[in-house]
């Protein structure tokens, strides 16, 4: 990759997680992380998220557990099953606001 392409990509990278500073997700990222849900981690959980390889993921069964909770299950992984550390990939506020998503039944 030649050093322009890589700057570049850098830059994005750091626009996308300016966007989460302060708190906030813009609706382009919201949508982004919507589909990541929907697909990443649908391929494990089930399409409908109603559970497939991992457990069911919809709001009435993780109704009760904390949105902190699972943001760092998302973040973090389990240890000795399938569910990946998602860390690399994604901020904290990005995860808690899958974990938000995830809990708010209207919206899937």
């Amino acid at each position: 990759m030649a050093r322009r392409e890589l700057l570049a990509l850098l830059a994005a990278m750091s626009a996308g997680a300016a966007d989460c500073l302060g708190g906030t997700i813009n609706p382009e990222r919201a949508r982004e992380l919507e589909r990541l849900v929907l697909h990443d981690c649908g391929s494990c959980h089930g399409m409908t998220l109603k559970g497939g390889l991992g457990p069911d993921i919809r709001a009435p069964t993780l109704a009760g557990r904390l949105p902190q909770s699972l943001a760092k299950t998302i973040l973090d992984g389990v240890p000795g099953t399938a569910m990946p550390a998602w860390r690399p990939l994604l901020t904290e506020r990005e995860a808690r606001w899958i974990a938000d998503y995830l809990l708010d039944g209207d919206r899937q």
